[in-house]
């Protein structure tokens, strides 16, 4: 989407998938849905086609691009471990970040289980990238924990948890193998409410286990006015980044045309055949 992102805890948003379908409780009021159907049908547009899935084979070069080094959400609009995603493309968004290691990379899935195998299998590589961090939604005790469980079996160098929208107090919390918390309150319209002893428990439980603890907003419809402090302190702790510097002009070319290459094979492949797994998601 964008070199820069307004997201509090990120610098860039890049998607090479668009598009999902709800899943839980948290998925109720998805932001990502709300402005992608706001464009259906518009010709050219990004979104013309709503938020039905679709493959974005040209944005793989896109971190690539970037000289300086930012931490990048992967995927803002969608979901890398969606069933109708091949995992042969889940594994090129991989080896692009593999290629861009200056930057850091933050995944957010609420497929626990599917991300879970594959970094426990085929894209066990893509799972000890220590500039890579892998992280699970959390929205309340019946469709969130159960990931933070799945998330603790995956190979990884860094687990995080968006704890976003934060539907009911989640109670007590096992944090161990999670090096991150993020947690947030519903925004917009329609927002469903936040209690704050919910916030204060979980703070206290990533102080308790040395979790850093990020606080992203409290919400509400105009979640400007309520802002994102607790007690007038903001907390902003992240994992460490480790620092690298981005390559020359000329070796970033190399790296953003062998991506370029491997689009080009997607675009390729779903002209050949309409049978392709791509041909659908492409058009």
């Amino acid at each position: 989407m964008s070199s820069r992102s307004t997201i509090e805890w990120t610098d860039a948003t890049w998607n090479p998938v668009r598009g999902c379908a709800k899943v839980s409780t948290g998925c109720k009021h998805c932001y990502a849905e709300t402005f992608a159907e706001r464009f259906r049908g518009v010709p050219g547009h990004p979104y013309e086609h709503g938020f039905d899935l679709r493959l974005v084979p040209h944005k793989l070069p896109e971190p690539l691009t970037w000289h300086s080094p930012k931490t990048v959400f992967v995927n803002s609009m969608s979901d890398l471990f969606q069933e109708r995603v091949p995992l042969s493309y889940v594994e090129r968004v991989c080896r692009v970040m593999e290629l861009g290691d200056w930057h850091t990379y933050q995944v957010l899935t609420k497929r626990a289980e599917e991300m879970r195998d594959a970094l426990n299998g085929p894209l066990s590589f893509a799972g000890r990238l220590p500039h890579v961090w892998w992280g699970v939604s959390v929205e309340d005790r019946k469709f969130g924990l159960p990931r933070i469980d799945s998330l603790r079996e995956t190979t990884a160098s860094v687990r995080f948890l968006s704890v976003e929208p934060l539907l009911q107090d989640l109670g007590e919390i096992n944090l161990s193998g999670i090096d991150w918390v993020i947690v947030g309150g519903e925004s917009g319209r329609g927002a469903r409410p936040m209690e704050p002893g919910w916030v204060l428990s979980i703070r206290d439980q990533c102080e308790a286990a040395g979790v850093a603890f990020f606080f992203k907003q409290w919400g509400g419809q105009r979640k400007a006015v309520l802002g994102r402090e607790i007690n007038g302190r903001t907390y902003n702790a992240m994992p460490e980044r480790q620092v690298k510097a981005a390559p020359t002009t000329h070796d970033r070319s190399r790296l953003v045309e062998t991506a370029r290459g491997w689009a080009r094979q997607y675009a390729a492949t779903a002209d050949e055949s309409k049978n392709s797994p791509f041909h659908a998601l492409l058009s």
